[in-house]
């Protein structure tokens, strides 16, 4: 274990000289990957290093304990106990830092929000879950960019696609796919029964062109007109784009943007996204499954997360995670219920790795 500890704290020392080279430099994608890779390596170095300097106290302390009698022996003793002690934490920590890490780490991640199984109130709950998601990124220090929202008639959305962009994002953002269901009586309900929906969360990170090459030959682009609220243009000019992928069937349209080329660039941007996801799918038969279950049908049999208002209750099904502080969750405090589901994570991964 030492030699391959040795090994890490050498490449990252090298990778640390890379990063200030002019091949490095010179290149974006080489900078990019190298910055990316050195930010996820430091934390597993600097707790290598921490490690390697609490061994030295621990044996420092024995040694002049065996040299030292009476109340300078005790006090070596209890020095000695101390850096046993932070070894053991600190080897404990290693063990979830040398997990492999996720190839998504660190890359801007792509939401996708659709109202499902309720009529207008699973709309309603869909902007809910995007107002929450919105303000637990600003909680984190991410950015946030609207590419699309799709509003209903009663202030819900049909569908809004979401871009986050932060270091950490997707590392918390990929548990979130998946049906969620409502428990609460909606807005639209005269007689104060509580109803059931539900709205559709996807999640994926940002496809790069050079992730994905897509063939514009399997590509049909039709251009119209916008319609709904979006200001002047809106009903005046084709600036819409609507982008099928015919080998896959996949379809991704834009109208939010003023220009036709805005709306093409945003329409590739998802595109490109969904397909990198398929096709890491298809490399990996489990991660199939998992999209399977994630997307679902959207009805309320389905559901990776109950969300009850009358109980102010948050319960995370696939792990029975349970907190009865609802209403704080959907203003942004997630971390709860995401903590829960990367302890979750690492502990499965730990004893794959026994």
């Amino acid at each position: 274990m030492n030699s391959r500890l040795e090994s890490i704290e050498r490449d990252y020392n090298e990778l640390e000289v890379s990063l200030g080279s002019p091949e490095v430099l010179g290149d974006q994608n080489r900078l990019r990957e190298a910055s990316r890779k050195y930010k996820q390596l430091t934390p597993l170095v600097q707790c290598i290093r921490d490690l390697w300097s609490a061994r030295g106290d621990a044996a420092a302390a024995k040694e002049l304990m065996i040299e030292t009698t009476g109340d300078e022996r005790e006090f070596f003793r209890a020095e000695a106990t101390a850096a046993d002690t932070r070894v053991e934490e600190l080897e404990a920590q290693l063990q979830v830092l040398l997990l492999p890490p996720d190839e998504n780490d660190g890359k801007p991640v792509i939401m996708e929000i659709r109202g499902a199984e309720g009529g207008e109130e699973a709309n309603l709950f869909a902007r809910d879950l995007m107002e929450m998601y919105t303000a637990y990124a600003s909680k984190r220090g991410w950015s946030v960019e609207t590419m699309q929202i799709d509003n209903s008639e009663m202030g819900g959305i049909n569908q809004a696609t979401l871009m986050f962009k932060g270091d950490d994002a997707w590392s918390h953002l990929k548990f979130e796919g998946g049906p969620h269901r409502v428990q609460r009586v909606p807005a639209t309900e005269a007689q104060g029964r509580i109803h059931t929906s539900s709205a559709t969360v996807a999640v994926m990170v940002e496809a790069e062109e050079l992730d994905l090459e897509i063939n514009a030959n399997d590509l049909s682009i039709d251009v119209y007109r916008a319609s709904g609220a979006g200001g002047q243009h809106v009903n005046t000019t084709d600036s819409a784009v609507r982008i099928t992928h015919k080998p896959t069937g996949l379809v991704v349209a834009m109208q939010d943007e003023r220009s036709q080329l805005q709306n093409k660039l945003r329409a590739m941007t998802v595109l490109r996204s969904r397909l990198l996801k398929l096709r890491q799918e298809e490399q990996d038969a489990k991660a199939s499954v998992e999209r399977k279950a994630q997307i679902g049908g959207g009805g309320r049999g389905e559901k990776i997360r109950t969300y009850n208002y009358k109980e102010n209750r948050i319960t995370d099904h696939r792990i029975g995670f349970t907190l009865y502080q609802l209403q704080a969750a959907l203003g942004g405090e997630l971390d709860p219920v995401i903590d829960a589901l990367s302890a979750d994570l690492r502990a499965r991964q730990l004893a794959n790795n026994d």
